[in-house]
């Protein structure tokens, strides 16, 4: 995978701001998502969302005058990037249904931590150092307590979709760092991104919407607002934020800012859900909090 992480800066003030309000826009997306199964399945949940965001670039498209001009080098980058995000996604909807909304949160926001793995495999000059890896390892511990209660709750356990969970968030991480190595040679980047993903996104959830879920959905005001907040913020003008970030800063300066994610996610999952935190959340929230800030911190 060729690289031109060269070119990439360390975020300048616009960076920030914009990265710390996709980070407050991002922590309620888990939320969102528990809101929307409440009336509807997650596959059919996931069609919706991506139509929506198939909306959101043609409008931007159209916004901007930017006529998309589609060659042959890339649809094969493409097309993971669509696949990619369809299996993640797939993960998320699917494990969000069986897990509350805060342990949904803490799983899905470790997605920086994977993001910095990958990154440090793909990106040169964007590796791991000692001091963070312990940094990770604290972050995860906040996981292993949030296993740790699944497991031991019999009664009410959340394992399975916090492992679904969890593994959507390294395929989250994964899908960071390939579409900022992959949008370096890519003009129209964040345009194409989103058309495929919303091609692809719609056309798979669709399929297997239908082979595989029988249940009839709910017209309902929070089912609108669920699918405004997932298709519209989150995957239309959400992603294009993210994509622009990620082509022009280093990816571990903008993934820092992510780890205020958990903070925020939860106090959203008490808001909304009356999800109260539970000692075992507020540790686990600690945890992911701290261990993150320890291995982003004074990158070089």
């Amino acid at each position: 995978m060729s690289t031109n992480s060269e070119k990439r800066i360390k975020p300048d003030k616009k960076g920030i701001i914009l990265a710390f309000l996709l980070s407050i826009l991002w922590s309620g997306n888990p939320i969102s998502i528990k809101v929307g199964l409440e009336d509807a399945p997650p596959l059919r949940l996931g069609w919706m969302r991506f139509i929506l965001g198939g909306i959101v670039a043609i409008l931007w498209a159209v916004y901007n005058k930017e006529f998309v001009r589609f060659k042959k080098k890339d649809f094969i980058p493409l097309i993971g990037t669509g696949l990619l995000f369809s299996v993640q996604l797939g993960f998320m909807n699917v494990g969000q249904n069986y897990t509350s909304g805060g342990h949904g949160v803490i799983m899905i926001t470790t997605f920086p931590l994977w993001a910095s793995i990958f990154s440090h495999l793909f990106i040169p000059n964007d590796k791991l150092t000692k001091f963070k890896i312990f940094g990770m390892i604290i972050a995860y511990t906040g996981v292993i307590v949030l296993f740790w209660e699944s497991i031991s709750n019999s009664a009410n356990s959340y394992l399975i979709g916090d492992l679904l969970m969890l593994t959507s968030a390294m395929l989250l991480g994964a899908r960071q760092i390939y579409i900022s190595q992959i949008s370096q040679g890519l003009e129209q980047a964040e345009i194409k991104i989103l058309y495929t993903q919303a091609f692809v996104g719609t056309l798979t959830f669709l399929i297997f919407s239908l082979l595989f879920e029988t249940s009839t959905f709910i017209v309902s005001y929070s089912l609108i607002l669920a699918l405004f907040y997932q298709g519209v913020i989150i995957a239309g003008f959400g992603f294009i934020g993210q994509t622009w970030l990620m082509k022009r800063y280093l990816p571990s300066r903008i993934l820092i800012i992510n780890i205020s994610q958990p903070l925020f996610g939860v106090m959203l999952a008490w808001i909304i859900l009356g999800e109260v935190p539970g000692i075992e959340l507020i540790f686990a929230t600690f945890f992911v909090l701290s261990g993150s800030y320890l291995a982003f911190r004074n990158r070089q």
